[in-house]
């Protein structure tokens, strides 16, 4: 394997073989300082067409398998995953930005969960209902829809692709994964490495391209059953109106505008600890971000202080740099947004805290830096508290008490994740039950678990990844009816 501190070139991976790089070439560049890590092609129609025909051709055969089997080398694939993460590390820092450490976070993630439902296998099952009748008995099978295609963001390439293959395969189908067109390598290799790792040929494709291309591709290929899409809300939504011509089943994990309450009686030091980690970790750029504060007005001051001085700590730089905390934006897109967002909010109102600019320094100057930055009380009609800011800027705002606080969080057209502080359980309860959205941490750091369900509602999408609910969104059910001949 090519280190990344020279060129990779790794083709659209079909049919069990990584194909040249040839036609059209993405470059993909290093988010720190503009470094050219690699290319691949720029998948077109025909790729996914290949592609698609590939997994349809595999799908019988793999269908056929017993369940436990299907487990057995999903299991495969994640111990070949989970053994090469010294190598992909690298790869996907130098393509993403992310620090190393951060990198390692996500491989070994993406790993759990492929482990997660490998382990789920045996729990894949249907029903019977006996006694419908006098000798009827019913029966309820799972069966798997067929090709399933992953379109997969770059902010986490190898966690949200876990989330969308392991339950897929597990449950019987093929798979053509499309990858953002900025982050498409270590998704390739780790494609390369599931194959020789046992999963046949064609069970699990990947094509990188732009998503006017090879996405829309997907999404209308007939031969696709269902599309499991992460991303921006406008892009779900285009999505959506695409697969609506063919009837395709959707899972669309869209936009977040996270809330985090914290109350009075809240453990205000752990609190300002999850409120800095959740907002900006991997630089702000996650779907489930802390990204708007709402503080009981008597513990305002302290909660800010402590979030302004853990922000003002953190270390930027490049993510191969030791002790780096936060590397650049991912792209110099991603920045003029949050720049912008942060210019318009600012010009309504509210105060910098913290950050609010470019770093300075020369080792920075080439790279998509931004400043960790805290505002405090922008309007609530401003950017910062109705648009998704996908980047390392946090506002607080004082809350009057909870029923305050959750109209406040409620306000939001975005529904994904929420989180509250609090030691009233009652409070807690009680926010959770009103709160308008997918997912509630009590007292507990935005961490997502395999074992429970994960999606939004609002604009934030449909259907559940994770827990053993995302199988009933790659199976199908069909109801069988047994009258028995004699008795």
């Amino acid at each position: 394997m090519t280190t990344t501190q020279t060129t990779i070139e790794l083709g659209p991976f079909v049919d069990g073989a990584a194909e040249g790089v040839e036609g059209k070439v993405l470059e993909i560049h290093d988010p720190a300082g503009g470094r050219l890590v690699g290319a691949t092609s720029a998948a077109g129609p025909d790729v996914v067409d290949r592609a698609v025909g590939a997994a349809h051709r595999a799908f019988p055969e793999w269908a056929a398998r017993s369940v436990a089997e299907r487990g057995e080398l999903v299991a495969h694939a994640a111990q070949a995953l989970r053994a090469a993460i010294d190598e992909l590390a690298p790869l996907l820092t130098a393509e993403q930005g992310k620090p190393l450490r951060e990198s390692r976070i996500e491989l070994d993630r993406a790993a759990e969960t492929l482990e997660h439902y490998a382990g789920l296998a045996k729990e894949l099952r249907g029903a019977s209902v006996a006694g419908l009748d006098p000798g009827v008995t019913g029966h309820v099978l799972r069966r798997p829809l067929g090709v399933v295609g992953a379109i997969v963001p770059w902010n986490f390439p190898t966690t949200l692709l876990a989330n969308k293959l392991g339950p897929a395969l597990v449950a019987g189908n093929t798979v053509v994964a499309k990858p953002a067109d900025t982050t498409p390598l270590t998704t390739l290799r780790f494609a390369a490495l599931a194959h020789e790792a046992g999963l046949p040929a064609g069970v699990f494709n990947v094509v990188p391209g732009k998503g006017a291309e090879a996405g829309e591709a997907l999404v209308t290929h007939p031969l696709v059953a269902k599309v499991g899409f992460t991303g921006s809300t406008p892009t779900g939504e285009r999505i959506m109106s695409l697969a609506a011509g063919g009837t395709k089943r959707l899972t669309l994990e869209l936009g977040g505008s996270d809330p985090m309450i914290v109350l009075a009686d809240a453990d205000l030091s752990k609190a300002a600890s999850a409120a800095s980690m959740g907002r900006f970790f991997n630089c702000g750029q996650a779907c489930l971000a802390v990204k708007r504060l709402y503080v009981a007005e008597s513990a305002l001051d302290q909660v800010v202080e402590a979030v302004v001085q853990k922000a003002s700590r953190l270390t930027v730089g490049p993510g191969t740099q030791e002790g780096v905390q936060i590397g650049p934006l991912h792209t110099s897109g991603q920045r003029d947004r949050l720049e912008d967002q942060l210019r318009r909010t600012l010009e309504l109102g509210g105060d910098v805290l913290t950050g609010g600019g470019r770093p300075e320094g020369e080792e920075l100057a080439n790279g998509w830096f931004h400043e960790p930055t805290v505002v405090l009380e922008p309007p609530h009609d401003s950017p910062m508290a109705t648009e998704e800011v996908f980047g390392p800027a946090l506002p607080i705002w004082a809350v009057r008490d909870l029923d305050d606080a959750i109209a406040r969080a409620n306000a939001s057209p975005f529904g994904l994740g929420s989180s509250v502080w609090t030691s009233d359980l009652d409070a807690a309860e009680e926010a959770a039950q009103r709160l308008e959205c997918g997912y509630t941490w009590i007292n507990s750091p935005t961490k997502v678990y395999d074992e429970l369900p994960f999606g939004g509602v609002k604009r934030s999408g449909f259907g559940k990844e994770h827990g053993s609910e995302a199988f009933d969104h790659y199976t199908d059910q069909k109801s069988i009816v047994v009258r028995r001949l004699r008795g």
